[in-house]
């Protein structure tokens, strides 16, 4: 994966997106995709804690929190870029 790539980790409070991509190499990222964080899933960013980990996602109108090095993990397009 880039390096720069735009991932869940890079969206901001209120952001929409769609998961494009997955670096699956990491058995909690696959855990995670059972939970629905899978391509082609609308993700927004809810909230963080103080000092941003971990941070909070709305999908499929349940919350799940994930850590900033497994937010890394997953590759997103903004809502309505095309997608």
């Amino acid at each position: 994966m880039e390096t720069d790539a735009y991932t869940l980790a890079t969206l901001r409070r209120g952001e929409k997106a769609v998961i494009e991509a997955i670096d699956t190499r990491d058995p909690q990222v696959q855990r995670l995709m059972v939970l629905g964080l899978v391509e082609g899933a609308e993700v927004e960013h809810a909230s963080a804690a103080i000092g941003g980990d971990p941070m909070e996602f709305r999908l499929f109108g349940c919350g799940i929190s994930l850590r900033q090095e497994h937010a890394r993990m997953f590759t997103v397009a903004p809502v309505g870029a095309g997608v």
